[in-house]
């Protein structure tokens, strides 16, 4: 078994003490949904190091105020805005088609969170198709930038809802079984997970890294369709085993950091984080750790062929 990684942050930790000290000047970074919640904080503390940072927003409108407001607090000008619908796969082409030269870190880290049964017009489920595919689609669209960077990173944004339900290749999109909110939320942040595993895997060669994390419970627009006494139940069962509270989202954007830019990192790949630490195995009953389905290299290769086979038939 490969070495846990320890670091001297924690969940109280900031994105901005967590990249203390680390230069990104000459790098350029992509944050998904850089316009709201930990987006934000994570776009302000890699500008913070002097990256280069593309808000890759759906709100074109929202991420020009929140690059104006980045570069008002930083002092770096270098922040682009560019619109992204990662539920729509010509938007993410566009995306992709429009990126010249390298690409060091991408932030995957827009999503949607127990939302009402949506299809997009192929069918797919839509938190499947934009917490996952929509992803998948944009990284493996951006390979060849990744590639002409040295040592990029990428960061995929789970969460430890991933816990409640293992990606299931027999009805992905819930054409069969009934709609659950929670259970297809789980299912796309396992499949983020798996997502770094299998990527990790097949990019090594080319220097690229991805690893997948939990950021910490942090009241954002993200959970608009859930109720605040559902919130509350949830960081409270948390809570109880973790010592879990609500965070601020510059403590939320603490790990995406980590995973992003520290040292510790370098060549670390297919692993999930959580308060700023390597996640140990899931304990039953619990809502900290890392499921084993997660992190199952055999389902990772599943869903990498399901994934290709799904966005190009």
């Amino acid at each position: 078994m490969p070495t846990r990684i320890t670091t001297p942050f924690s969940a109280e930790s900031t994105a901005a003490e967590v990249v203390a000290g680390i230069d990104l000047t000459g790098r350029r970074a992509i944050v998904t949904g850089g316009a709201s919640g930990i987006g934000v904080e994570t776009a302000r503390a890699l500008a913070g190091a002097g990256a280069e940072v593309t808000l890759a927003v759906r709100d074109r409108a929202a991420g020009e105020r929140t690059a104006d407001d980045i570069t008002a607090t930083t002092g770096n000008k270098h922040l682009l805005v560019a619109p992204l619908d990662l539920a729509d796969q010509a938007s993410v082409a566009a995306f992709t088609a429009s990126w010249d030269g390298p690409l060091h870190i991408l932030v995957n880290n827009a999503g949607v969170m127990a939302s009402p049964e949506t299809r997009t017009p192929e069918g797919w489920e839509l938190q499947f198709a934009t917490n996952h595919l929509g992803h998948f689609a944009l990284t493996t669209g951006l390979l060849d930038a990744l590639i002409g960077a040295d040592g990029a990173r990428v960061v995929s944004v789970s969460s430890s809802a991933h816990l409640l339900s293992p990606v299931v290749f027999e009805d992905i999109h819930f054409r069969e079984r009934a709609y659950d909110s929670w259970a297809a939320y789980g299912q796309s942040k396992t499949a983020n997970v798996l997502f770094a595993v299998e990527a990790s895997r097949r990019w090594a060669d080319a220097g690229i890294t991805v690893n997948a994390l939990m950021p910490g419970g942090i009241r954002t627009n993200l959970q608009r369709h859930v109720s605040q006494e559902e919130l509350d139940r949830l960081i409270a069962e948390r809570g109880a085993t973790t010592g879990a509270r609500w965070k601020t989202p510059e403590q939320g954007a603490a790990t995406s950091l980590l995973v992003a830019t520290s040292p510790l990192l370098n060549g670390v790949g297919g692993r999930y984080f959580e308060d700023c630490q390597e996640a140990g195995p899931n304990q039953p009953g619990t809502l900290a750790g890392v499921a084993a389905h997660a992190l199952d290299p055999e389902a990772a290769a599943r869903l990498w062929d399901v994934s290709e086979q799904t966005l190009h038939p």
